[in-house]
């Protein structure tokens, strides 16, 4: 049995998943997700909502306390986040409690209990890219486009698309986030602008941000442009659809618009992404995150 925690937003939730997947694949198993821990995630940091089953045709179902407790024993339920003491995380992993133990790959997951309860972000394509094409079928959006978005879908595939994020939200208004992610400068965008626009074609960009007046004012782009900004709480998920379906994508330090990069299958992509994901020293952690090919700018 496989239990991955999700946990965040829907970025991360798609990258516990595809851990949990990949090795329960592997392994002949069948994935559990434990979505407990969104009772007491917003006391920590961003209020969020379980969102796989809903947006995609995930495989898998929900665990109960009674499987969790098969693994982690009667201490269950406990908010996880409150108690990582690394003594009490050593007991844990004894039991088949699985720590991520950094944030760039770790090959000792291929070596975990057959029974095990994995807890972490596992942001890196090494995990699942060996059942890639599995991944991105079971994260095929269950709802078409419909309205402004079967708009924008159909002026993308008339025009050399780049999709580019602007993640502001949380980043601005939590200190907490602030503290750790940072945020993507204007030069940062500007330098990934222009090494798109020597490489494509006359290139048509697609601006998602949750602060499109923002961007407007300080992010000068000097070439064709839409901009997408309906796209708000419950319906924020067709921002990653619309962003999969461009050719080419200038991402955010975001696990939201990695996976819009990700979910396109095109081999001749290009994908720019920020080299600094974090604010802090976490940055010399991160070698892992990019697929091959992507540019660090």
């Amino acid at each position: 049995m496989i239990i991955s925690q999700i946990l965040g937003g829907l970025g991360n939730q798609m990258f516990q998943y595809a851990a949990g997947r990949a090795l329960a694949l592997e392994r002949g198993q069948h994935l559990l997700q434990d979505i407990s821990g969104f009772k007491g995630f917003a006391e920590i940091m961003v209020p969020r909502e379980f969102e796989l089953d809903r947006v995609f045709n995930i495989s898998g179902e929900i665990a109960t306390e009674t499987e969790v407790r098969k693994i982690l024993g009667r201490q269950f339920p406990f908010q996880i986040q409150r108690i990582l003491a690394k003594s009490f995380m050593a007991v844990f992993r004894c039991r088949g409690f699985v720590v991520e133990p950094h944030a760039h790959y770790w090959p000792g997951i291929k070596k975990v209990p057959r029974d095990c309860y994995l807890y972490g972000y596992w942001q890196s394509e090494k995990y699942f890219n060996e059942v890639a094409p599995v991944i991105r079928a079971d994260f095929r959006f269950k709802s078409p486009l419909t309205g402004k978005n079967a708009d924008f879908a159909a002026q993308m595939g008339q025009v050399n698309a780049v999709s580019l994020h602007v993640r502001r939200g949380d980043y601005v208004t939590n200190p907490k986030t602030m503290a750790m992610h940072g945020l993507c400068s204007i030069d940062y965008y500007q330098a990934a602008i222009g090494y798109i626009v020597e490489r494509v074609e006359q290139p048509c960009f697609f601006i998602f941000s949750d602060d499109i007046s923002w961007v407007k004012e300080h992010l000068k782009i000097n070439f064709p442009c839409q901009y997408v900004s309906h796209n708000c709480g419950t319906e924020s998920y067709n921002d990653m659809h619309l962003m999969s379906l461009c050719r080419h994508h200038i991402i955010a330090n975001s696990s939201f618009s990695w996976w819009g990069a990700w979910l396109n299958p095109r081999e001749d992509k290009i994908v720019v992404a920020p080299q600094n994901w974090f604010a802090n020293n976490m940055n010399n952690n991160i070698k892992d995150r990019f697929p091959c090919g992507w540019v660090l700018l």
